[in-house]
């Protein structure tokens, strides 16, 4: 029984995790994003949705971790700076996909991104494998605030 529940629980992390990707395809690339100058080294488009998978994956994972520590450590914040971060991952696809805003994009990445670093240290002082678990997350959302950036450049 008791698996069970743990099981549902990490379940439910996983799939809140995986939210903002529900959201995302609603902001997909279209004709504006396959017209616009991208740098040489911008990955090539199928490779997305495998990483983004792995990396929502991955969150869930760690949220779950941080939720089984709720007995011993105080959550509510290091949960609450997870779900703000989930929201502005949304956000961008929005911004980005469905505004086509290259310059405010970059604002809300970096916004993001720093959201990311502090759900990491957070994470990581109640349990160092869920901090470890984001890591990928922050190279990846580190990689695409570069590509954001260059392409701002390469088309205002």
């Amino acid at each position: 029984m008791i698996r069970l529940y743990k099981s549902t629980i990490l379940i439910g992390w996983i799939f809140i995790s995986f939210l903002p990707a529900f959201v995302g395809g609603f902001f997909k690339p279209g004709s504006w994003y396959l017209e616009i100058v991208k740098p040489e080294w911008t990955p090539p488009s199928w490779i997305f949705g495998p990483v983004w998978f792995f990396l929502y994956f991955c969150m869930g994972v760690a949220a779950f971790l941080i939720w089984e520590s709720k007995k011993n450590k105080k959550i509510k914040l290091p949960m609450t700076i997870f779900v703000l971060q989930l929201i502005l991952n949304a956000l961008w696809s929005w911004i980005f996909f469905g505004m086509n805003n290259l310059l405010y994009s970059i604002i809300e990445i970096i916004i993001l991104l720093s959201m990311i670093v502090l759900t990491i240290i957070l994470f990581y002082r109640i349990n160092k494998k869920a901090g470890m678990i984001l890591i990928p997350y922050l190279l990846w959302v580190g990689f695409a605030t570069i590509l954001n950036y260059n392409i701002w450049l390469l088309n205002h």
